[in-house]
């Protein structure tokens, strides 16, 4: 009935990237960051649905226009 509020987490737009890396394989999902200088990922959560996706893009205020994909 009633929603939890969700914490709202920044994330350093000028060095990272959201990125959602899907497996060829299986197709699981996982959501995370890339560090655009070094390319780097950092996981945040795994994507089972599309409600964890659209907690994940209301935890770090993304649109879904800014994720990019990666297999």
């Amino acid at each position: 009935m009633f929603r939890k509020k969700i914490k709202k987490e920044p994330y350093n737009k000028e060095e990272q990237k959201p990125v959602i890396k899907s497996s060829i394989c299986n197709g699981e999902r996982v959501a995370g960051f890339k560090e655009i200088r070094t390319g780097k990922f950092t996981e945040v959560m795994l994507i089972r649905n599309d409600k964890d996706m659209e907690e994940f893009l209301e935890k770090y205020d993304i649109s879904v226009d800014e994720i990019k994909k990666e297999w």
